[in-house]
């Protein structure tokens, strides 16, 4: 049977049809349910995946993805925790990526996530003061994800933020994660070196190129790019001048081959 995937929809939310869309072609069987049907008592357990999928949530009121997260701690702690818990797939882009550092599921290690909005990482304002819309080379870094082990190809998609700048309030905690494999995905230039800080291979002044980090545990991700934006060979921007690499399909693939097993 397919795994069901369930996409979370908050208002505001507009990606969720796109990363279903990846997610049925990688093999799941995507659901997308507003937060408000959620909380009526919902079975989360009759789920193998979890997505936190990218758009404006709450229109960015009060910072992207803080309201969000406000939700996923006061409403669905404890839903969310043991799907985490479980060891279950779970995946945040972009404004997802946002609520789940804010909410503390990333990267803080399990049982340490705070009350209200975590302020020991963040997403912050590009370094270049404006929205940023481009196409980025990611490069696959961390064997300890789930979505990314096994991948060694770039992989090429869009991104589409204004707060989209990975940063520590602790700057020593960036050895941590390095040292634990959670940095899952580096911004890159196109042979897949590190951006070493370079604008616009590096588009938002990401601490140290990253653009995507998982849990201790290896089963959430989050990343500010959009895999699911190129899933079909002719969605890349040089289709028409032959070139068709870097599928985000594979990343979504990886988590839905984890989540049948």
């Amino acid at each position: 049977m397919k795994p069901r995937a369930l996409i979370l929809h908050a208002t505001g939310t507009n990606r969720d049809q796109d990363v279903a869309q990846a997610l049925d072609m990688a093999g799941a069987a995507p659901e997308i349910r507003h937060l408000n049907q959620l909380r009526t008592g919902a079975a989360w357990s009759e789920y193998q995946m979890l997505v936190v999928p990218g758009g404006f949530s709450y229109a960015d009121a009060l910072g992207a993805g803080r309201l969000f997260a406000l939700d996923l701690n006061t409403y669905f702690a404890e839903q969310v925790g043991e799907f985490v818990a479980a060891g279950k797939p779970v995946i945040g882009i972009c404004n997802g990526f946002q609520a789940l550092v804010k909410a503390g599921i990333l990267p803080a290690p399990a049982g340490e996530r705070t009350v209200g909005v975590d302020t020991r990482a963040t997403l912050t304002f590009n370094a270049a003061g404006h929205f940023e819309c481009r196409w980025v080379n990611l490069r696959p870094v961390s064997e300890r994800c789930l979505w990314t082990g096994g991948l060694t190809e770039n992989i090429y998609c869009p991104v589409a933020h204004g707060e989209g700048n990975f940063r520590l309030a602790d700057p020593a905690a960036l050895a941590a994660l390095q040292q634990n494999d959670q940095v899952a995905l580096l911004y890159a230039d196109a042979a897949g070196q590190p951006a070493q800080g370079r604008y616009p291979e590096n588009p938002n002044g990401s601490l140290a190129d990253i653009a995507g980090i998982c849990n201790p545990q290896g089963n959430v991700l989050g990343l500010m790019p959009h895999p699911e934006n190129h899933i079909f060979p002719h969605q890349h921007p040089r289709f028409g001048r032959g070139e068709t690499w870097g599928l985000g399909l594979a990343l979504f693939q990886s988590g839905v081959k984890y989540a049948s097993q």
